[in-house]
């Protein structure tokens, strides 16, 4: 007899509508047969695997009791999207999630209808469902809308900017709260569970209603004090006071592993239509029912490629340290020698190495949550009395604290330093976390000084420079990933303010080069010399303030001058130009080009080949400056190289 396939309920499920013809009975199967396909697809392709494996039940209940994706689900950040996007006809390309070509690893419009808003940056999926909410009443339509948000996502202002806005509203909105770190919840159980269905349903809150109601015939201050009454009543029960204030109806906690809870809880919010938001509180264990996952400290959240039977990652041998961890070390070394320095960082202590400096200096290591605006003015008030903070955020995070850093660190000239990781591109986590935008929304700051680090070596350096300007912020960005291989100081050398070096002198061509794109210069400089063409190589260091004297010695001396930087359009280069202009460095026969990131959005592939898309590796280089001197066929020949 043939054995029954190990995955045969998913297998007859392609999408939602599928799935809804089972019968609940079926759903605790199917959630197995749903995690032992989601362990097996990230062992694959490496990815956010614990987050996944939470809401697993979470994810087919959702799906069972409503109907999208005329209802709109929207799931916060995304990296618990997996098996969402394995239940809504993707399963198949499941295998080409987070490359070239492939799945995101986030929600994405573009991808499927069941995708109903993007995400990656935490923290924005209630105020796009409270749009989408109002915009439906402006339709006279009756779909829910549904968004599902972690508790971590929770320490972040928006959310509770988008609660305060939604709870005074009376747009019919339910917000599942995913609680799986237990942060939030006090134990669930059998009662959480029979109180969470009363409290859901229509007999229950139409039977508040008719409280209230009887509660305006009571003078003024007995009606006040009977609906607190039965409010804080509620509130002691179920821990939901906070959001009661908010104006949700809050119901939970309750588990979100178990279908026998979620199911009635999900039917009872279905069908109701009485007017205004609802928050669900589901507590959920992150890496749920897969034993390594559920070892591990951070719950297997980010993963390379991994064995399913023992959970062992398989790591490559990396060839140089990781910029990240030489950021870590170098800012312990300042740090060993000034106890002013502090590290200050937004949820992503391990992302940024400042949990290697907390290991070391706990006192002066804080993790202030997904609140980047937060973290960027509590370090402005630790600068103004003296100390030394250190911002570690991601380039593609530090978006969020914009008004931050020019109201409250630039224009007061504070001497904040920004840490700035995931510069350039990224690879496998695409657009949304590829740092395109720092250099242009930071070099534009008046007496902001940013730098960018073309090896591990100039990383130290620079860390050492931030610690050493005490009169106006600075700030210094580096990629994802392992450095070069170069020879690294014990500590990092004070370098003098916005002056660059020349790596190779030259008489025709000059590669001027910020960041980590010199090793693709010197590359091209290679092919350049193979040609006849002898070529000068610098590193910027200093995107601001500009060597000028350096810079006008490149527009003296050469007849071709070209920029390089892992950033868009409007950045570096952008402000060698404006300089060569004002100088009237451009108006004697210099041809310049500034080489950045091209005017689009890049999808997820490996760097190498992202930077091949982008147009910025050593061939494209050469055909730049080939085509610069008018030599267009060998420059249409040197890209196609």
């Amino acid at each position: 007899m043939k054995e029954p396939a190990p995955t045969a309920l998913l297998d007859r499920v392609n999408d939602p509508a599928d799935l809804r013809q089972l019968s609940e009975e079926q759903l605790s199967q199917l959630a197995d047969e749903l995690r032992q396909e989601t362990v097996r697809i990230v062992s694959i392709t490496g990815g956010h695997l614990g987050a996944s494996l939470g809401v697993i039940e979470l994810t087919v209940a959702l799906h069972y009791v409503f109907n999208t994706p005329r209802d709109k689900l929207i799931w916060d950040v995304g990296h618990q999207a997996y098996p969402h996007k394995i239940l809504t006809g993707r399963r198949s390309r499941m295998l080409t999630l987070r490359q070239g070509g492939g799945l995101s690893g986030f929600t994405k419009r573009s991808e499927s209808e069941y995708d109903p808003f993007g995400a990656a940056h935490t923290s924005t999926s209630i105020s796009a469902a409270l749009g989408m909410a109002v915009a439906r009443d402006f339709r006279g339509d009756d779909n829910n809308v549904i968004a599902v948000i972690g508790d971590g996502a929770m320490s972040a202002g928006m959310a509770y900017e988008a609660m305060n806005n939604a709870g005074a509203m009376k747009s019919r909105l339910i917000v599942i709260l995913n609680d799986n770190d237990m942060s939030i919840a006090p134990p669930v159980g059998a009662m959480s569970a029979y109180l969470s269905r009363l409290i859901s349903s229509k007999p229950y809150r139409s039977l508040r209603h008719v409280l209230a109601d009887v509660a305006k015939k009571f003078p003024r201050g007995l009606e006040k004090a009977a609906l607190k009454a039965e409010e804080y009543a509620r509130g002691l029960v179920t821990g939901g006071t906070l959001f009661e204030e908010l104006g949700f109806l809050y119901v939970g906690p309750i588990d979100g592993h178990n279908f026998d809870h979620l199911l009635p809880v999900l039917k009872n919010l279905r069908d109701d239509r009485e007017p205004g938001p609802v928050l669900v509180h589901v507590v959920t264990k992150k890496g749920h029912g897969y034993p390594p996952a559920e070892r591990s400290a951070d719950k297997y959240h980010g993963v390379g490629r991994f064995d399913v039977v023992t959970g062992e990652q398989v790591k490559v041998k990396a060839n140089a340290p990781s910029y990240t961890g030489v950021f870590a070390e170098a800012l312990i070394a300042e740090a060993e020698e000034d106890d002013k320095i502090v590290a200050i960082t937004a949820a992503m202590p391990a992302g940024t190495g400042v949990d290697k400096f907390e290991k070391r200096f706990p006192e002066r290591s804080f993790d202030v949550g997904i609140a980047e605006q937060h973290a960027v003015t509590f370090a402005a008030g630790l600068a103004t009395e003296g100390y030394k903070p250190f911002c570690a955020i991601y380039s593609t995070f530090l978006q969020r604290a914009y008004d931050q850093v020019v109201h409250d660190v630039a224009l007061q000239k504070l001497p904040v330093r920004f840490a700035m990781d995931r510069a350039g591109l990224v690879g496998a986590d695409g657009a949304t976390h590829a740092g395109a935008f720092d250099l242009p929304y930071l070099l534009c700051l008046p007496e902001m000084v940013v730098m960018a680090a073309a090896d591990e070596a100039d990383l130290m350096h620079m860390v050492a420079t931030c610690a050493a300007i005490d009169d106006r912020p600075s700030a210094v960005r580096y990629p994802r990933g392992e450095g070069v291989g170069v020879e690294l100081p014990r500590r990092g050398q004070v370098l003098p303010i916005g002056k660059g070096r020349v790596v190779k002198e030259g008489t025709s061509i000059a590669l001027l080069s910020l960041g980590t794109r010199l090793k693709e210069a010197l590359k091209a400089g290679e092919e350049l010399a193979a040609r006849g063409l002898s070529t000068t190589i610098v590193d910027a260091r200093f995107a601001k303030p500009l060597d000028t004297n350096l810079i006008r010695r490149l527009a003296h001396e050469h007849e071709v001058l070209i920029t390089l930087e892992e950033g868009a359009a409007g950045g570096f280069g952008a402000h060698v130009m404006q300089f060569l202009a004002l100088e009237g460095l451009l108006e004697s026969g210099l041809k310049f080009r500034p080489m950045t990131l091209p005017d689009l959005f890049l999808d997820q592939d490996k760097p190498e080949l992202q930077y091949d898309v982008a147009a910025l590796n050593a061939k494209h280089i050469v055909a730049m400056a080939l085509g610069a001197l008018g030599r267009t066929k060998e420059a249409a020949e040197a890209a196609r190289a």
